[in-house]
Order: C-alpha cells, then structure tokens, then sequence
C-alpha cells in the first residue's frame, strides 16, 4: 500500500470537510434540511470518513487535528497542512455557500448574551464526545469497520442535542464557515473555538486515562 503524499491529504481534508461544512450552511443555516437536518451532516459527515479516511484519516476539524497531534496520531508536518486546509474548506465554502445558494434568504446571527454559559458548556461536551469517540473507535481498534458511523452518529446526537442552544458546530472548521455567512458575529465566536479546543484537548486525556486503566486491569 502506497503512502499519501501531502498534497493528497491536504486535498482529502479539504474537500471532506468543504462537503460538511456545505451541507451544513445549507440544511441547518438556510433551513432547507427541515428536521432532517442533523441527519444529511452526519450522512455526509459519514460518506466522507469512509471514503477518504484511508488517505489522510479524514480530521475533518482542526480541534480533531490537534487532538490526534497530542494522542501522537497526527505528525508535526502533517499538522499544519491539515490546519491550512480544514479552515480555507469552512471559509470557501461559506463564501460559496452565501453567495450561490442564500439568493434572498436572511441568515439571522445567533443571539447568545443571555445564554453564554449554556453554549460554553455545550459545545465543550459534544467536541469532547466526538474526541473521544474518534481516538477509541478509529486509533485503538484494528479492523473497526464501524468508526465512520460511530463518529457520524456522534455528531448526530450532539446536533439534536445541543444545536438549539450552540448550533451544534464542534468544529472551527465549520465555526469559521458560520462567522464567513454572517451567522456566527465575529465578536461571539471564542463561544465556539474555545469550547472545541478545550474539549478536544481535555478528551485526549480521559482517552489515555481509560487506557492506562485498561491496562492495569490487564495486567491483574
């Protein structure tokens, strides 16, 4: 099996999470998904992890990213690539998005000032589920052919969970795509990107906690 080069995975990032973070500006922003939603991003979501996990481990999100650099999954050079593409896929696809899509919808900006707490904690809950989730299902078990829909599944339930209340983003990716459209202010966004970084990091080490415990028990 042939090794990826950069630019194949930098490629794989970029269209993986422009497809995500255009699904979602289209079904949830301009509200043609209805209720179905959650469903069509985690579909999406899904597709792609299983169609280009193989070349560059479909990050999708930069709080996924460096997760994966701590855990030690994803290389110092390979790092920045995935960063680089992961954020011009959000913003393009935003810009895309506004300007070929919207037409004459209004996209109303999330209010959050009586509500900051709420959408602090609830995105810092679901990146850490994601997190979570992602480093035991797609990293520590071999032969797992049901990661892509662990991992979708958890977005899922965090999109009906919590998309009332944070808009259900866990990802900077897509954070950076809803401030390009108008309907994150630039102001409000730390209420997003710093939850996401901070789950992600705090879930890499519960991860490696649960299995040093693992461990130990073995060991017994």
């Amino acid at each position: 099996m042939t090794t990826p080069t950069s630019n194949a995975k930098m490629a794989s990032e970029f269209i993986g999470t422009f497809f995500l973070t255009m699904t979602i500006f289209i079904a949830a922003v301009l509200g043609s998904g209805g209720s179905l939603a959650p469903f069509a991003i985690a579909a999406t979501l899904m597709v792609m992890i299983y169609a280009l996990g193989h070349i560059s481990g479909a990050h999708f999100n930069p709080a996924v990213s460096v997760g994966l650099f701590l855990r030690g999954a994803c290389s110092k050079e390979d790092l920045p690539l995935y960063l680089l593409a992961q954020l011009a896929a959000g913003v393009i696809a935003g810009l895309i998005g506004v300007n070929l899509f919207a037409g004459d919808a209004t996209i109303v900006s999330f209010e959050f000032a009586e509500i900051t707490n709420s959408v602090l904690v609830a995105e810092f809950m679901f990146t850490f589920a994601l997190m979570f989730v992602i480093l035991h299902v797609a990293t520590e078990q071999d032969g797992n052919t049901f990661y892509g829909a662990a991992i979708a599944f958890t977005v899922l339930a965090g999109a009906i969970t919590v998309g009332g209340i944070s808009g259900g983003s866990f990802n900077p990716a897509v954070t950076s795509m809803l401030m390009v459209t108008g309907k994150l202010s630039v102001a409000d966004c730390w209420l997003h990107l710093a939850p996401q970084l901070i789950g992600a990091i705090a879930a890499v080490y519960a991860f490696k906690f649960t299995m040093d415990s693992e461990s130990s028990s073995d060991e017994e």
